[in-house]
């Protein structure tokens, strides 16, 4: 993809995302700007599908939704409360720790600075570049798994990790769009430009995509 059609490509995306539901992160960032309740969704949300995803930030927000309230609760009620999700013990004790750090040392309130967030445990740069998106609408890149690997699909940009592709993004992604990558193209990446065998046939972006690393199609 050259670097002149992203423009035509993000204005695309937009129109043929929205026949699929979003992410169930951005689901809770509609109903609520609460910058915690989208930290702690975001956290839950990893490795882990949408639908358990959003079933486990109901029952927990359920119980707590601010730092305090969550603080309260054991380790083992969390476990309870977000099982299945990926990894369920690790984040419960997350969450716990998260919310009295948040008490500590910041008046209970999610920090809107990148470096901050990322000195909490279980934060990484997705995370963090979420919470500032979804939680302060500011700007940030949030890059997973489906925004590398689609971005380097199209020959947008050649990296080999998720974080170099943040920062390769952030050099020539034009700013009006950073917001906006993530939702966009975990949708398409989940629901058609897939890791295996993506729906090339029927991609709108065929001519636009240098189909790096794409074996088979349908």
């Amino acid at each position: 993809m050259k670097d002149s059609q992203i423009d035509q490509a993000i204005k695309i995306l937009k129109r043929e995302v929205k026949q699929w539901k979003i992410p169930s992160v951005g689901v809770v960032a509609q109903e609520t700007r609460d910058p915690f309740q989208v930290l702690v969704s975001c956290i839950l949300s990893l490795r882990t599908q949408d639908g358990t995803t959003a079933a486990a930030s109901s029952r927990l927000f359920a119980l707590g939704n601010t730092p305090a309230q969550l603080a309260r609760l054991s380790v083992g009620k969390i476990e309870g409360l977000i099982y299945p999700v990926g990894f369920y013990r690790v984040k419960a004790r997350n969450i716990v720790e998260i919310s009295r750090r948040l008490i500590d040392g910041y008046d209970s309130r999610v920090p809107d600075d990148i470096d901050e967030l990322l000195k909490l445990p279980g934060v990484g740069r997705k995370t963090a570049n979420l919470v500032m998106i979804l939680g302060y609408d500011k700007y940030g890149i949030c890059v997973d798994t489906h925004v590398h690997r689609i971005t380097n699909r199209w020959g947008y940009v050649t990296t080999a990790t998720p974080d170099k592709t943040e920062f390769a993004l952030r050099e020539k992604l034009p700013r009006k769009h950073w917001k906006v990558i993530n939702d966009l193209l975990v949708t398409y990446g989940q629901n058609l430009c897939r890791p295996i065998r993506p729906r090339c046939s029927i991609c709108k972006l065929y001519g636009y995509c240098d189909r790096r690393e794409v074996e088979k199609s349908s």
